[in-house]
């Protein structure tokens, strides 16, 4: 391995979007909800596919919606394996200043789905996200607040 890229011995297509994507806040597919508080996400990766490298800033937490095999790529140039069972939930804290860059790629058989809280009162100040990851509310669709 390198000392100057800890991330010499990924595979070319994989340094190339870490590059690509290592200040992305985009932490999910979808962002499905946003209010002062919170940001919603949900993250949907079909077995052989991978979510793009992103840059958590953010107190949140994550839980998986069902079991299912995943490989990490970290900044530091690890690659960690692991297998989610539904219902796993994971909390994660940065104070000021810090972060974690990773992505995360399907080894599985089966669709892994996540939902991601972002809290927006955490020590950073949240990064920007693009319109086109928002959801988009279908025309007509009844959308009834609660009282």
């Amino acid at each position: 391995m390198s000392d100057s890229n800890p991330r010499a011995h990924w595979p070319v297509e994989v340094q190339r979007e870490y590059e690509e994507g290592r200040n992305s806040g985009c932490v999910g597919s979808v962002l499905v909800s946003e209010t002062d508080s919170v940001r919603v996400w949900h993250l949907s990766i079909a077995p052989g596919k991978r979510c793009g490298f992103h840059r958590h800033v953010l107190t949140y937490f994550w839980t998986a919606h069902n079991p299912g095999k995943a490989r990490g790529y970290f900044e530091d140039g690890r690659i960690v394996d692991v297998e989610h069972y539904k219902g796993e939930t994971r909390h994660l804290a940065f104070g000021a200043g810090e972060y974690m860059v990773h992505a995360v790629e399907n080894i599985g058989t089966t669709d892994l789905l996540f939902t991601t809280v972002e809290f927006l009162d955490s020590a950073n100040k949240p990064l920007a996200v693009p319109d086109h990851v928002r959801l988009k509310i279908p025309q007509g669709a009844d959308i009834k607040m609660a009282s």
